[in-house]
């Protein structure tokens, strides 16, 4: 079994509650050990964003298709009965009679058509490359999911031992006040400041319960699904030049190669607005019989001939429509431009939050141990009678800080180092510049996608079972919408009835018909 059959086929047993482990307070939930590699597999089968590219990218091959088939042979049947009073039915006995013809044709020569087949080849290019953006756009999501649920699950750890620490010094403080050796102020701050760091960790716990409904949300299990997550965020260098990073982000994008094929469609809907000025040329045929019965061939018409049409004149519409083109080409040409623009500024931003973090994961390592040591000797002091309670709620403060900045900066670090790969374009299923040199090379699409493929197996189209699934749906949801109208109509009858008994006027009692004068001295008044 595959690894993306896997990570489908777990999903669905935990969609379907066979992988229930009642735990604790969640004896109701979906208990599912994951990591990291879990959560992004489980992603790429599951997000809906990927699910609908991957339409997207069936919409463009249709189109293409559409735009091939038209340059092939067309055949057409016809099939008529007629009553006319002409030569052809004066050799009937009657003048009825049957016509029956069929047709072929295939164009020699259109402009039009084939700048379409380019403009939507480029336009099948670009929904792929979409699609990889999308892909990497989810597994970026999906990490930094992932690395936000161990960020919280340390921040609870954090806050824990915050709590644990004034609770020993609250301790140690009655104690002392019992024996009358502190003051009861030293009390009531000591309370106090449990009191907040209880609140701490209930934002912690709460923050880590959201942390884990996200990420269930981008890897397709239901929101209160239990996550049991078995892993800790790591420090591992990332040696790589910030100019190294740029140049294989602008060769490797995906969003840039859109950009680029889209001024690629830009450049074949001008050829298209030109085809105005050219003519067409279509080649044809076709067979006519006529008779008195449906398929009678009492007359037997062939006619062969090829058709050309030019529109010589036509007030300047196409140089509209070229002028157009050549503005919209503009826009692409732009687009892409920023685009550039805007990928030298991720990477960059990437990578620079990737040094600070590095930075101040060393900074912070040193600042926790100096408030650990800090901790002790302020408690050390206090117990001695030299020291003041301030100190001890200072050195604690400082020490709940230094622990929280410290988990911070390696979660910063990982998320920057997560969203650097995005900007620079590191791959999911196809690597894009081999994408783009397959293509320009003049590959079909099959090929390009098969020199470009990082995975054995990538998901490229719509599944046949994605598409059965949208018709049984679309079904389903037309069975329900009936059932509806139906139970709707059926209570409408009732009030009808009633309404009409309601409105029936009473039988008339017998009038007397007013004569003209009558009604002519009505209307005078």
């Amino acid at each position: 079994m595959s690894k993306k059959h896997f990570y489908k086929k777990l999903t669905a047993m935990v969609l379907g509650g066979l992988l229930t482990v009642s735990t604790g307070t969640a004896l109701a939930a979906n208990t599912v050990q994951l990591n990291l590699n879990d959560a992004v597999q489980m992603a790429m089968e599951n997000n809906r964003s990927i699910k609908s590219a991957l339409a997207d990218v069936d919409v463009a091959k249709w189109n293409l298709s559409k735009y091939r088939r038209q340059t092939g042979v067309t055949i057409g049947l016809s099939s008529a009965f007629n009553r006319a009073n002409d030569t052809v039915a004066s050799t009937h006995v009657d003048n009825k009679y049957f016509t029956n013809s069929a047709s072929a044709s295939i164009p020699l020569y259109n402009f039009s058509l084939r700048s379409g087949i380019e403009a939507a080849g480029y336009g099948l290019n670009a929904a792929d490359v979409t699609l990889e953006n999308t892909k990497q756009s989810v597994r970026y999501s999906a990490t930094e999911g992932y690395y936000n649920v161990l960020n919280y699950k340390n921040l609870i750890k954090v806050q824990e031992d915050s709590v644990k620490a004034y609770q020993e010094h609250l301790d140690n403080v009655n104690a002392q006040y019992r024996v009358g050796t502190v003051a009861k102020s030293d009390v009531l701050s000591s309370q106090v400041n449990l009191a907040n760091a209880q609140q701490s960790l209930t934002t912690a716990q709460n923050n880590y319960d959201i942390a884990v409904a996200t990420l269930n949300n981008i890897v397709g299990l239901p929101t209160d699904t239990v996550l049991k997550i078995d892993d800790q965020l790591k420090h591992s260098s990332y040696n790589l030049d910030l100019n190294d990073c740029t140049n294989y982000a602008l060769n490797n994008r995906a969003d840039g190669a859109a950009a680029y094929y889209a001024v690629k469609q830009a450049e074949a809907g001008i050829n298209t607005a030109k085809a105005g000025w050219y003519p067409t040329v279509t080649a044809s045929g076709s067979t006519s019989i006529e008779g008195k019965n449906a398929f009678g061939n009492d007359t037997d018409t062939w006619v062969f001939g090829a058709t050309a049409s030019w529109n010589i004149f036509d007030n300047g519409v196409t140089t509209a429509n070229v002028n157009s083109a050549e503005a919209s080409l503009v826009k692409a040409q732009e687009n892409l431009h920023q685009k550039d623009e805007a990928i030298q500024l991720d990477v960059r931003t990437a990578f620079l939050n990737l040094q600070a973090a590095e930075k101040n994961i060393k900074t912070t390592e040193v600042a926790v141990e100096q408030a650990r040591e800090d901790l002790k000797i302020a408690n050390v002091r206090y117990a001695a009678g030299v020291g003041t309670n301030l100190d001890v709620m200072d050195a604690t403060e400082k020490m709940t800080a230094a622990q929280t900045n410290y988990y911070t900066a390696l979660y910063r670090y990982n998320v920057s180092k997560a969203a650097l790969d995005k900007a620079m374009g590191i791959p999911v299923d196809i690597n894009v510049a081999k994408y783009k040199t397959s293509q320009m090379e003049g590959n079909r699409v099959k090929k390009v996608r098969n020199d470009a493929k990082v995975t054995e197996n990538p998901v490229l189209e719509l599944t046949q079972a994605a598409k059965q699934a949208s018709k049984e749906e679309a079904k389903a949801n037309r069975q329900a919408e009936r059932e509806v109208a139906a139970k709707a109509s059926k209570k409408q009858q009732p009030v009808q009835q009633e309404k009409a008994a309601e409105t029936k006027p009473a039988a008339p009692a017998q009038e007397q018909a007013a004569s003209t004068s009558t009604v002519a001295n009505e209307m005078a008044k």
